[in-house]
């Protein structure tokens, strides 16, 4: 079950994150220009190695996004299991279609937990 997580950085020791990608996620990251997934790409691997996140700004109880000067957007959810933490990579967009895309990954967070 997805519960509240706290979106807090803990910059006193090295918090280690699990990623996982939905489907639609994984369909509009493939639509990125390589230039872009290879930025993607790194900004994710210092959220998993090092807790890294970055410019993230909570938007629910169990939703928060990830931001980029340019208006592109990730929206995730934390929760954890019995090995540690885990980052859901919902979907991503970017600042124009910030609402629609908000809707689209809370639709998708419900159904995470749903099937959970």
């Amino acid at each position: 079950m997805i519960g509240n997580v706290d979106f807090h950085i803990k910059y006193d020791r090295i918090w280690m994150y699990r990623v996982e990608e939905t489907k639609e996620y994984i369909d509009w990251f493939n639509k990125q220009a390589i230039k872009e997934q290879a930025q993607i790409q790194a900004r994710i691997a210092r959220i998993r190695t090092d807790g890294h996140f970055g410019i993230a700004k909570k938007l629910a109880e169990s939703l928060a996004e990830l931001k980029w000067g340019n208006g592109r957007r990730i929206y995730f959810t934390l929760t954890k299991d019995k090995n540690g933490n885990i980052i859901i990579l919902l979907i991503g967009g970017n600042k124009n279609s910030q609402d629609k895309d908000i809707r689209k990954a809370k639709s998708i967070l419900k159904k995470i937990s749903e099937d959970n």
